[in-house]
């Protein structure tokens, strides 16, 4: 990273314009966050979900809503629905270029074909933010009645209210959609992950005084150094284990996600007229996590449909399918630590059922983005091989082979980081939601963030070679001064040698 540019790069006038125009977007994404939905009983129900997101109990599906929507779940806000629809929008039109042949043209046709399918995505987006909007009052309705104790917080809403909800959430939606194409067109970053990213950070601190809250019970003094903390030793030894495995989650995490195996491509020499073409040599990197986070977000979806099952079936007045609602719920409940002491195995149900769906969703969302046909495909055409393997039907499984051994290992790892918040329960009985899922997201999109300031920093200062006083006299004088000196201690001044004369005159 070129620090030096980017501090350059802050001279300009447009780079900062920039900068001030994300950092502006991104504020007023917090103060949207804030703002609560038109409800009857609003601050109880609000009380209510942040008491239920500060307890072990809460369910996996609303803390991770709740933050990759920035705490707008927890507070109320008309933002629950967050990038929610945008990211399913975006995944459903990867799988449809896929699978349709009309949209699979349409993607090869390069930027005009990418604009029209960001067009489709936007429109998609749209009836998936109702569908949602709806979903989320229903599921936040379901688990205030059973967890909370608050009656049905929509039995007195009329229709007029419904539409005022819903359309309230569907705006919330389609402006964070259209907010963060406005940071994406800054060239500072992605701004989708900008904005989730934003909303990962603005938990940490709730989550911080959780676990300190947690590990630091009152009446306990500990004096340093004079001064009398609230600790005791065994109390700070956890905490210092806490930060340093912080620490070391966060190499992993970065170490895994810039992980990749570079393949050599050279493409063959050739003569069109009177010029050559080829005979170069590049590097095909393949990502060990090629699929991201999405596998995970998968997961969690799919992994709530029987819990939210379950909490319908529970109140059904047939005994049977009571029972095996109760069960549902039961068994498909983020566990706790109390859960892992009481219940035995069926606390292990669903760590594993979560474990292998990210491990599966990983294999099926790498094949769908890494198309090993589609690339040898293309090196064939271009004249590019790999390094002894031969074009064709060979170079394809030789790409399928090594994506497949790659992608076990990232499948494998992945699973691991999003066991993490949950393995980390059976120690802290205290929801952490910023887990190794977290930390993935907020490494990669640091990254990614970075190297785009870098890239637009590089493009302000090349601004400067245009500068026709950039070479000045003196400046070409001292670039040439030493090059003088060296001709000067290998020519004397007064002239040729005696010796050097005498051969050019005998010549």
């Amino acid at each position: 990273m070129n620090w030096k540019t980017i501090g350059k790069s802050l001279s300009h006038a447009d780079m900062r314009k920039r900068i001030f125009a994300v950092l502006g977007i991104l504020i007023i994404f917090r103060i949207l966050a804030e703002l609560p939905v038109p409800i009857g009983n609003a601050a109880t129900l609000r009380q209510l979900l942040n008491n239920l997101f500060n307890s072990s109990s809460a369910p996996q599906l609303l803390s991770y809503i709740n933050v990759l929507s920035g705490g707008a779940l927890a507070n109320f806000s008309i933002l629950i629905a967050g990038l929610g629809p945008y990211i399913n929008a975006s995944i459903i039109m990867q799988l449809l270029t896929k699978a349709i042949p009309q949209l699979e043209a349409l993607h090869k046709e390069g930027e005009f074909g990418q604009k029209k399918i960001n067009q489709y995505t936007r429109i998609l987006t749209f009836p998936l933010a109702i569908i949602q909007s709806i979903g989320s009052i229903y599921l936040i309705k379901t688990y205030a009645q059973s967890i909370g104790g608050v009656g049905n917080i929509t039995a007195h809403a009329g229709i007029l209210q419904w539409i005022i909800m819903v359309s309230a959430l569907t705006g919330g939606s389609m402006l964070l959609m259209w907010l963060g194409e406005l940071v994406t067109e800054q060239g500072i970053g992605n701004g989708i992950s900008l904005i989730i990213t934003v909303g990962i950070v603005s938990r940490l601190p709730s989550n911080i005084a959780q676990i300190y809250q947690a590990l630091v019970p009152k009446g306990h003094h500990m004096k340093w150094f004079g001064v009398s903390l609230p600790i005791n030793h065994q109390q700070l030894y956890f905490g210092l284990g806490t930060l340093l495995i912080g620490i070391g989650l966060t190499w992993v995490v970065v170490m895994l996600n810039e992980a990749a195996r570079n393949l050599t491509i050279n493409y063959a020499k050739r003569v069109q007229g009177n010029r050559a073409y080829g005979g170069v040599t590049t590097v095909l990197p393949v990502k060990l996590i090629a699929a991201g986070v999405i596998p995970i977000i998968f997961a969690v979806a799919f992994l709530s449909v029987p819990s939210f099952a379950g909490q319908i079936m529970s109140g059904s007045h047939n005994h049977t399918l009571a029972t095996i609602g109760t069960d549902l719920v039961s068994w498909f409940q983020s566990p706790s630590a109390t859960t892992f002491a009481t219940e035995g195995l069926k606390a292990y149900i669903y760590p594993v059922v979560y474990f292998l769906l990210v491990f599966a969703f990983t294999f099926f969302y790498t094949g769908v983005t890494f198309n090993s046909q589609e690339i040898a495909e293309n090196l064939h055409k271009q004249g590019g091989f790999i390094e002894g393997v031969r074009g064709g039907e060979q170079t394809e499984k030789y790409l399928s082979k090594i994506i497949n051994r790659l992608t076990f290992f990232g499948a494998f790892s992945l699973g691991i980081l999003a066991l993490m918040p949950i393995i980390a329960q059976i120690f802290v009985n205290v929801s952490i939601t910023i887990g190794g899922t977290s930390v993935l997201i907020l490494v990669s999109v640091a990254l990614q963030t970075l190297r785009s300031v870098e890239s637009r920093a590089l493009m302000v200062t090349y601004d400067q070679y245009s500068d026709p006083e950039f070479f000045s006299d003196n400046e070409v004088n001292d670039m040439l001064k030493p090059k003088t000196r060296l001709i000067r201690k290998f020519i004397p001044s007064n002239g040729l040698k005696t010796k050097n004369k005498k051969a050019i005159k005998q010549s």
